[in-house]
């Protein structure tokens, strides 16, 4: 399975810098915030627009407990690199995908009748016994098991000679908003299942319901495991969780953003006052100036309307106006009156150039949307390219990856 970092190279001055020590110093700093809790880093959607492979790889080794994926697809390319850590697939899969997260060893997430019968015939038909999370539907209603039908689910898996119920789980809708109290009422719910199983003897061993947010947020939802998406990238679910990761964290070190895109000029043209640019013929210049164009547009992941709701680019270590609407291949950037811009010049779109900096989430305030999609939607034309320093594998201890990089649980 090939993903963006396999893309072309070399043929356009665009590319999104992935920041492997950021992501490690992240890695470390959730696991410590989150301790004793285990920390699961989710790399679906390729690694949230970073590279999966490149996540996965530096995440194990600073100290990641466990991976999560959308599709037994995505499960499949980890192991295929060589990731040994447990990986869990956060929705049943398709039924004719059943056996293949069996053959490697994937954790599957099961909350139907159906999807316990094929997770039953796959370890069956592999000779292997397989490890199941069971998915609490606590309020979200997207998937997931009624609370009412849980223990149902969780006696056929403890009968089950070839299935392991290795956890307990469910999904948090609010917790990015740390004054609702939807949050308590679906953990409430959590510990009512899990209530439940211990009265009919069952203890699955990993309970967990933390996101990002949660993990952060509410201390009180990370139980045995947490599952960070974003913040593993260097940002905040919400702004209003800045206080919260502030208090936990209190070195002051916080999150680093991992990934930063950039291209370079590709052409500069004079042009006079009121002459209009790109499709729609949107945006004029306010007086005689300097227009550069720069290769790399909205298949690549620049929302289209960035132009028009006011989005700025750095060049020369200044903020620049991207002039008009973003095309498929390329964007206009309003340079001003003074001739300090040439082909060549780097053009940085999302990251640091200088004292300057243009974040995800001012794209995502411009275009209303979240910091989480800007980032995944960055195309499979942009190639990743590591930087930082790649971290050494971390010691074995009681509560971090064993040796085989399998979970004490698992063995």
């Amino acid at each position: 399975m090939s993903g963006p970092g396999d893309g072309p190279r070399g043929t356009r001055p665009v590319v999104a810098a992935i920041d492997l020590g950021a992501l490690a110093a992240n890695v470390a700093l959730l696991r410590n915030l989150v301790a004793p809790a285990r920390l699961c880093v989710v790399v679906k959607a390729d690694g949230y627009g970073h590279g999966a492979v490149l996540v996965a790889r530096t995440a194990e080794r600073a100290g990641a407990d466990y991976f999560a994926v959308a599709l037994v697809e995505e499960g499949v390319e980890l192991r295929e690199v060589g990731i040994s850590s447990p990986i869990l697939v956060l929705s049943e899969p398709p039924a004719d995908a059943f056996p293949v997260a069996v053959m490697q060893d994937l954790t599957l997430t099961c909350y139907t009748p159906d999807g316990l019968d094929r997770a039953e015939r796959a370890a069956a038909d592999a000779g292997r016994r397989v490890a199941v999370h069971l998915k609490v539907d606590s309020g979200m209603h997207r998937v997931g098991a009624d609370p009412g039908d849980v223990p149902a689910l969780a006696m056929r898996v403890a009968a089950s000679p070839h299935l392991l119920l290795e956890g307990l789980f469910t999904h948090l809708a609010v917790a990015d908003e740390p004054g609702d109290p939807f949050t308590a009422a679906q953990l409430d719910c959590l510990a009512a299942v899990r209530g439940a199983l211990v009265e009919m003897g069952i203890s699955p061993p990993l309970v967990h319901a933390a996101n990002s947010a949660a993990a952060i947020g509410h201390p009180d939802a990370r139980l045995d495991l947490v599952r960070c998406g974003i913040a593993c990238y260097g940002h905040l679910p919400s702004a209003a969780l800045g206080p919260a990761l502030a208090a936990g964290v209190p070195d002051g070190s916080g999150l680093r953003p991992v990934l930063s895109l950039s291209s370079s000029v590709h052409l500069v043209r004079r042009l006079p006052a009121g002459e209009r640019t790109s499709y729609g013929r949107r945006y004029a210049l306010a007086g005689d100036g300097y227009l550069a164009t720069v290769p790399i547009g909205y298949a690549d992941g620049v929302p289209r309307s960035l132009g028009e709701a006011g989005g700025e680019v750095l060049i020369g270590g200044r903020r620049r106006r991207i002039a008009g609407t973003v095309t498929m291949d390329q964007l206009m950037v309003d340079c001003g009156p003074e001739p300090d811009v040439a082909p060549g010049d780097e053009v940085v779109l999302i990251g640091r150039q200088g004292s300057a900096e243009v974040t995800a989430e001012e794209w995502a305030g411009l275009t209303g949307t979240v910091a989480y999609e800007i980032l995944t939607r960055i195309g499979p034309r942009v190639p990743r390219r590591p930087t930082g320093t790649f971290p050494a594998p971390p010691v074995a201890t009681a509560s971090g990856p064993v040796a085989s990089g399998r979970l004490a649980v698992r063995q």
